[in-house]
């Protein structure tokens, strides 16, 4: 007993050390953004003047009227406008398409996971270089998206923060069943690699990407764009493969995201319950109308549309006739989104196009039906609501985390300037400053 009343006054005597030690710490230090502007993600209007206290990782003050401790270090912009960090609802940060179908394809084969995973550093850096501060990372294989998620976490590379899916799931031979290897060369992929039939099989599969630390699931109701064996409107899964795939990935506490070119398979996910519609190229005014009614959200990647359009000359022929579809036809179902009023959460699709472009997808937006307003809030408050992180992203308030972006000029005068950002911090720590001399 006297040993262990001495091991825990030892315990006691080092808590209290600590306590002290704590509180005569000194206090982090605070930087003031200053700019001509501020963008209100959550009012949508532009604010004059812009300014925003930070300390540690998150905002202490937002206003002109905020109070500011002595000593504070200030970084004043001038004609720019301070942003919430963007949010992109949709890319694969484990991977990057070329100008060249064939050599992907074989790239793929032949680069082993560790080498996908050091050339993702650099297009995780772009990304968070070009102002996205949390993505969504919607299905990759051989967990490499759950090592850059952990990695950025533990501060060993830059990039911005990551909800990752880990395996698509979907039906054998649907656009989740992505080898077309000769089944007598390669193991059939099950299960645990996405690859389910049945919706007990599908529970499973959704199970599994949770075990190995799924934040969200990722389902492939139709078929794909860029494969070469699937139509792009066809179902995959059955109404009651589907409602497996929600229902278990809702009680686990996991949103889901829906990959829906086709019509007919939109219309059976939003009935299972899926939070999200990603692309919706080929979607009805009566699909759409079906969302609004549930507030299910639209992420629809125009930008990759748009770019598989512009270079479906380097593409298989199946794959090219697709691509020109569905980049013909996604904008215009855009600007039936917004005249119906769907919500509308940011994403690009990024390395389907190269990682760092994203913010084209703010002109393209504006291009067909939505305002700069809207845009800005599709990347702010919008996707944050999607993905579940609005009660510290999507707005620069007191007590959020410190991820701001300041831009030249306004871009409620040119969205363009989304594409341009001077300087970007991340939870507090500055990841780009085009100002410094």
């Amino acid at each position: 007993m006297s040993v262990l009343k001495g091991m825990c006054g030892v315990a006691l005597a080092a808590l209290l050390a600590g306590s002290a030690f704590a509180a005569d710490a000194p206090a982090q230090p605070v930087t003031v953004l200053k700019a001509a502007h501020m963008f209100d993600a959550a009012a949508g209007k532009i604010v004059s003047p812009g300014l925003v206290v930070v300390q540690g990782d998150k905002i202490l003050a937002v206003g002109s009227g905020a109070k500011i401790p002595d000593g504070a270090k200030t970084i004043d912009f001038g004609d720019a406008t301070l942003t919430p960090g963007f949010m992109d609802a949709h890319v694969h940060l484990s991977e990057q398409s070329s100008d060249n179908y064939y050599k992907d394809f074989f790239d793929s084969m032949y680069q082993m996971p560790p080498e996908q995973a050091l050339r993702a550093t650099a297009y995780t850096k772009a990304m968070v270089e070009a102002g996205f501060t949390t993505v969504r990372n919607v299905g990759d294989s051989d967990y490499i998206a759950l090592g850059l998620r952990n990695a950025i976490k533990a501060g060993v590379i830059e990039g911005p923060r990551m909800l990752v899916a880990n395996y698509a799931i979907g039906s054998t031979g649907g656009h989740a069943d992505q080898d077309p290897m000769r089944p007598d060369m390669v193991a059939q992929a099950g299960p645990i690699h996405g690859v389910c039939n049945g919706p007990e099989e599908c529970r499973a599969a959704v199970r599994y990407q949770i075990k190995y630390g799924a934040d969200v699931i990722k389902f492939m109701p139709s078929g794909g764009v860029l494969s070469l064996a699937d139509s792009v409107d066809a179902p995959e899964l059955t109404q009651d493969e589907m409602n497996a795939i929600v229902s278990e990935a809702h009680a686990w506490g996991r949103k889901v995201a829906a990959h829906c070119h086709g019509d007919t398979a939109a219309k059976m996910a939003v009935k299972a319950g899926a939070d999200s519609i990603e692309h919706g190229s080929f979607l009805t005014e009566e699909t759409l109308k079906m969302m609004k009614e549930k507030g299910t959200y639209l992420v629809p990647t125009l930008f990759a549309g748009y770019w598989v359009g512009s270079h479906a000359d380097g593409f298989p022929p199946a794959i090219a006739e697709k691509a020109r579809a569905a980049a013909a036809q996604s904008q215009k179902m855009f600007a039936m989104a917004a005249k119906v009023g769907v919500k509308v959460a940011f994403g690009t699709d990024a390395a389907v196009e190269p990682h760092g472009l994203g913010a084209m997808e703010f002109s393209l937006m504006t291009k067909n039906g939505f305002t700069p307003v809207q845009a800005l809030q599709a990347a702010t408050v919008g996707a944050a609501d999607l993905l579940g992180v609005k009660g510290n992203s999507g707005t620069l308030e007191a007590g959020k985390l410190a991820d701001i972006v300041a831009l030249p000029g306004n871009p409620i005068d040119d969205i363009k300037a989304t594409e341009h950002p001077k300087f970007v911090m991340r939870a507090g720590k500055v990841v780009k400053d085009a100002t410094a001399g």
